[in-house]
């Protein structure tokens, strides 16, 4: 096990720095530097001043230089203008560049300014991410269980009119995506003018206006049942499918296992058949599809927070795309890529104590 995960985490750091390159080189393309000296500087920039910014601020140079020095395992650029005045990557504000430390990397804490919230790009991912963790809780509190309990009442009698019940449910959420079943939750409990909260309102079950609140913004202060129902619903539903059809697919497969029939066969009853025999195994595939939905949660709620404005990771990442902040960009991807190195780890080790008759080599 131990040579396992030494060799996983070896494979995990190559591939953490191959994608931290990619992105890195397509967020400093020569249009994007262009446009972030024309933003911080000023658009009626020449090309010469264009250039001259560029170079001035440390975005001169071989790109593969540049890296290193985002990671911090090369010293950080230092430059001296004509007036005598000091400028470096690792020197902040008024600070003495004589004391100015020589790497402050990605490695060191140090992963730049966005451009955008104007403060240092780690405080603003680790708050947002913050955020984006308590959504994609209580998104997994709702789509793990509902999407078993119904992947295992579908593969437990496959052909049953509850298997073809569950499985028009499953596809229809899953061919369903945010974007639409958002809307349409807003519209029927969120709508002062449609849906059930005007007649809840006329009623008298409700004394405000919508049900449910339509945004999550007030969700980023204090969490309540009526701000963030929505947005996690939104979510849920897209997954509860995908997880469900999967759930079926494996648990279908289980039970028709010689070792099913034969605990049939000897008159165990069919509730422990399923509880004992069958559940374990099947929730082998399942779990590997739950594991992957940390990635897809943290990168996918894009369109949900956006929709609810919810300022979470997703509409951080739109706000650093949209306003071509490099810093905040780089430093978004670095956690998006290490999220989904270290949800495989966990799945790869977890199918371990799922079945036995799996051995780590």
């Amino acid at each position: 096990m131990l040579n396992f995960v030494a060799r996983r985490l070896g494979v995990m750091v190559l591939t953490a720095l191959a994608l931290t390159f990619v992105v890195f080189y397509l967020t400093n393309l020569p249009p994007n530097l262009e446009k972030l000296a024309r933003t911080e500087g000023s658009v009626r920039m020449t090309d010469q001043a264009v250039a001259s910014w560029i170079e001035n601020n440390g975005h001169g140079g071989s790109v593969f230089g540049r890296y290193a020095q985002w990671l911090g395992i090369a010293p950080g650029w230092v430059l001296t203008d004509a007036k005598g005045v000091t400028r470096g990557r690792c020197i902040q504000g008024n600070a003495d560049a004589a004391t100015a430390a020589t790497y402050c990397g990605v490695l060191q804490g140090e992963w730049g300014f966005s451009t955008v919230f104007k403060k240092p790009v780690l405080d603003s991912v680790l708050q947002k991410l913050g955020s984006t963790g308590w959504l994609m809780m209580w998104v997994m509190i709702v789509m793990v269980p509902c999407s078993l309990i119904m992947g295992v009442l579908s593969g437990m009698r496959e052909g049953s009119r509850l298997d073809r019940s569950l499985s028009i449910v499953a596809i229809a959420t899953t061919a369903t995506p945010e974007y639409v079943s958002g809307v349409i939750l807003v519209a029927i409990f969120a709508s002062a003018t449609a849906g059930i909260s005007p007649i809840l309102n006329e009623w008298g079950w409700i004394s405000s206006k919508t049900l449910f609140l339509g945004t999550a913004t007030s969700a980023m202060d204090k969490i309540t049942f009526w701000n963030f129902a929505l947005p996690v619903m939104t979510i849920a539903l897209y997954g509860i499918g995908y997880i469900a059809r999967m759930t079926r697919a494996s648990m279908t497969e289980v039970m028709t296992q010689q070792y099913i029939r034969t605990a049939r066969l000897k008159g165990v009853r069919f509730r422990d058949v399923v509880m004992k025999h069958a559940l374990r195994n099947a929730l082998i595939a399942p779990f590997t599809v739950i594991m992957l939905q940390f990635p897809w949660l943290l990168n996918g709620v894009v369109i949900t927070e956006a929709l609810f404005n919810y300022k979470g990771f997703g509409w951080t990442l739109v706000q650093a795309a949209g306003n071509n902040d490099i810093d905040l960009l780089l430093g978004c991807s670095v956690v998006a890529v290490l999220v989904v190195l270290v949800t495989q780890l966990i799945s790869d080790i977890g199918y371990v104590f799922l079945n036995p008759r799996i051995r780590l080599a």
